[in-house]
C-alpha cells in the first residue's frame, strides 16, 4: 500500500505524461535541427568547431531519452493504480 506522498507522487507522474512525450519529440527535433545547422556551418567553414556543440546535441539527446523514461514511467504507474477488471470464468 503507498503512503499519501508515494499516491500524490504518483498522481502528479501520471497527469505529467503527456508533457513528458510532448517534451521528448521536442528535444528530438531541437537536435536534429542542431546537428543539421552544425552540419551546414561546418560544410561551409571547415576550421569551425564542431566538439563542443556535438556535446551539447548529445545532451538534448540524452534529455530526451530521460523525458521518453519518464513518459514509460508514468504509463506503468497508471496501469498499476487502476483497478483491474475480476477473471472472467
Amino acid at each position: 500500500m503507498l503512503n499519501p506522498t508515494d499516491e500524490q507522487f504518483a498522481a502528479q507522474a501520471i497527469a505529467r505524461q503527456r508533457l513528458f512525450r510532448v517534451l521528448m519529440w521536442v528535444g528530438l527535433v531541437v537536435a536534429a535541427l542542431y546537428a543539421t545547422y552544425i552540419g551546414y556551418r561546418w560544410y561551409r567553414d571547415p576550421a569551425y568547431e564542431v566538439g563542443i556543440r556535438s556535446v551539447i546535441v548529445l545532451l538534448i539527446l540524452l534529455n530526451a531519452r530521460q523525458n521518453l523514461r519518464q513518459s514509460k514511467y508514468a504509463r506503468i504507474l497508471e496501469a498499476l493504480r487502476t483497478p483491474t477488471a475480476p477473471p472472467v470464468e
